[in-house]
């Protein structure tokens, strides 16, 4: 379903850490960078390092966004009132590719992502083929009905290494999802810490 395999391993091994906490991580063995110096990079990381560190994590979180995604929904975010950095996690969550991945219908968000693009997914019984659109409270979210005997439908809600969280309400049987309410930062299961309060800062300053 997605061609992304490498592209997010090197995500994981360039933060250090098993960012969707998949038992096949690189970082399971190897804690350390890629490339042929990756051992020697422990060197204390500057204030600005910290932030640039927590939006690369946060981003590639959701399927290695692009600076553009990315800032365009920061400043949705920023738009609002309350804590931007809590906005900021309930906007990426509520991006249809991140809840068809979070109602585990497919493995990876990459895989989610190319399920949207290949028109698999319908919101309030209309298909929708953009992975960026914003899912509101009360949508229902499922997989229409000559997808849910693909091979990696049956195989990702069967994954015994994350579970549905509690703002996403999903019947497996029937493969539809409904999005109660949008989450802020404590209710979102990250495998690793997330520090949007840090990718505030850093869009704040830069």
């Amino acid at each position: 379903m997605t061609k992304r395999t490498a592209a997010k391993y090197k995500i994981d091994r360039r933060m250090g850490e098993n960012i969707w906490g998949r038992p096949k991580s690189p970082v399971n063995r190897r804690e350390y960078g890629p490339g042929q110096h990756g051992q020697r990079r422990k060197g204390k990381i500057s204030d600005f390092g910290l932030q640039l560190r927590a939006k690369q994590k946060l981003k590639g979180y959701y399927g290695d966004l692009t600076e553009k995604q990315f800032r365009r929904i920061y400043r949705d975010a920023e738009r609002q009132k309350g804590d931007t950095g809590e906005l900021l996690v309930g906007l990426l969550e509520r991006r249809l590719d991140a809840v068809v991945y979070r109602a585990k219908f497919v493995p990876t968000i990459f895989a989610a992502r190319q399920f949207v693009n290949h028109k698999h997914v319908r919101v309030n019984g209309q298909v929708v083929n953009i992975p960026s659109y914003r899912v509101k409270e009360g949508d229902v979210i499922e997989v229409r009905d000559r997808s849910k005997q693909l091979a990696i439908v049956l195989e990702a809600a069967q994954l015994p290494e994350r579970d549905v969280p509690d703002y996403l309400d999903v019947d497996h049987s029937k493969m539809t999802a409904t999005f109660v309410r949008t989450p802020g930062l404590g209710d979102v299961p990250y495998p690793v810490m997330m520090e949007p309060n840090l990718v505030i800062e850093f869009y704040a300053q830069n």
